[in-house]
């Protein structure tokens, strides 16, 4: 009914009135499911990075511990009965789809929910009529630009998340962690009151604004031995307050079985490549710490997670040569990828990518490009998400960061409109022991184009139809 109503204003009045409808919309979806987070611990994981694998180990943690959770990201969404790949094509998903799946949360006898939030879900209030008790912040580098306008503007946007916190009402905890009114004849001393607690990388340097926000509790966690003896101050230069309680970490060693690392002294281990993944296991280990959860149950929750869905995930069907998918879109992520590569043995590297679709952040395409052709042996260009663009124009800007890097065409870089087609001439140039990297898409379920069309897609299922016919 709501979209059908928009169609029918037009497009200049619409934009005028974009910002009454966002929060209506907000709030109509919240009335509609009866304000379903106010009976859920809810915690909110922003940043640039990190925020998906931040998510998933968290909910782990909280189900290991008594809390029962369901959660909302890129990969992947969990009702506390269920879980499925998101396919909704947005991180975090609209109104009336988040309040239903938070009062599904709260049906299926759910006491948490970690919920993925984005800048520009924030820009649409769509974390507006959510109660949010822990806020967790990752990190923060230039991206979505083209959509906030400027970095400034993009942190500003991070920023209202942090801002809401302080708006948000009490909860209290029963003995079993379920959040409950206080009853009548009870005193709310009697229960636990969730404190209103921020939780930031202190080792990011934008980690001073996002704790200048008010709130009961604030948390860091960081590598740096010195930064808690520190004074931290705020961009006006007053001191933090409340004075940050700090969690100190450090990596250990990292190779094909996983990653060991030290929290507060204790030692945890992750069974899944990628060094860092240990990053986004601190910011969860930080929360559960400040909801004075069990480290021996918490280690054991992250030593058993064995995958993660479009996370250098391996796609075996009996081939002699390696193929790893991954999300990476931005450089950043990619050199991060890359580093981790040198963990798994390999003859040549093969690496397919695009450049996170038409309309968006236009500069990396190019940087994108050069990354792939210093790094890859041979790099092959193709479609990912065009929406509106013309998709060859972005598959050539790209190859033209790679034949910056000293890569030829039709020799070691090769330009191909389809995304299928791309992996089939991949795995048709695979060697023994080659490495086959495919970024971009991770665990996606649509290629999107012009007009709003969406077709279906999986990276992983079509590299499985591919490699069963090489």
């Amino acid at each position: 009914m709501l979209a059908k109503i928009k169609s029918l204003i037009p497009i200049s009045i619409f934009r005028r009135l974009q910002p009454v409808y966002h929060f209506l919309t907000g709030y109509l979806a919240a009335l509609y499911y009866r304000f379903p987070s106010r009976q859920l611990l809810i915690i909110g994981v922003t940043g640039t990075t990190g925020k998906t694998s931040s998510v998933y180990f968290l909910s782990r943690l909280l189900s290991a511990n008594g809390y029962k959770s369901g959660y909302t990201s890129t990969a992947q969404f969990n009702d506390g009965d269920r879980e499925w790949l998101n396919d909704k094509k947005m991180t975090m998903p609209g109104r009336f789809f988040l309040q239903r799946t938070l009062r599904r949360m709260v049906n299926n006898g759910c006491k948490a929910a970690v919920v993925e939030t984005t800048s520009q879900g924030i820009e649409q209030f769509r974390h507006r009529f959510i109660n949010y008790d822990l806020l967790i912040f990752t990190n923060l580098y230039p991206e979505h630009i083209d959509a906030h306008g400027s970095f400034e503007n993009y942190k500003r946007a991070k920023g209202k998340l942090f801002a809401h916190l302080s708006r948000c009402g009490s909860k209290y905890l029963d003995d079993d962690n379920k959040v409950v009114s206080s009853p009548s004849g009870l005193r709310q001393t009697e229960l636990l009151k969730v404190k209103k607690t921020i939780i930031v990388n202190g080792d990011d340097d934008q980690a001073p604004y996002f704790l200048s926000f008010p709130a009961e509790r604030k948390c860091v966690y960081t590598l740096k031995p010195d930064l808690a003896v520190a004074h931290l101050t705020d961009d006006s230069g007053q001191e933090i307050q409340p004075q940050p309680e700090f969690f100190r970490y450090e990596p250990l060693f990292s190779e094909a079985s996983g990653s060991d690392f030290q929290f507060n002294g204790k030692r945890f281990h992750l069974s899944i490549l990628g060094s860092y993944h240990v990053f986004n296991a601190v910011a969860a280990l930080t929360a559960a710490s400040a909801l004075n959860i069990d480290a021996e149950q918490s280690a054991s929750a992250l030593a058993n997670i064995k995958s993660l869905a479009g996370k250098m995930e391996r796609i075996e069907a009996g081939q002699n040569f390696q193929v790893l998918i991954d999300y990476a879109f931005e450089p950043k992520a990619l050199e991060a990828l890359y580093q981790n590569l040198d963990f798994i043995p390999h003859r040549r590297l093969i690496h397919i990518l695009g450049s996170a679709g038409g309309g968006r952040d236009q500069a990396r395409r190019p940087i994108l490009g050069r990354m792939a052709g210093e790094k890859a042996d041979i790099v092959i260009v193709t479609d990912e998400d065009p929406y509106d663009d013309n998709p060859w124009d972005i598959i050539n800007q790209v190859a033209a960061g790679a034949e910056k890097a000293g890569k030829v065409s039709e020799s070691n870089l090769y330009k191909v409109l389809d995304r299928r087609e791309a992996m089939r001439l991949a795995f048709r140039l695979a060697g023994a022991d080659d490495l086959v990297l495919i970024t971009g898409k991770g665990a996606e379920q649509y290629i999107c184009g012009p007009k709003g069309s969406q077709t279906p897609w999986d990276d992983r299922i079509v590299a499985r139809e591919e490699l069963a016919h090489h």
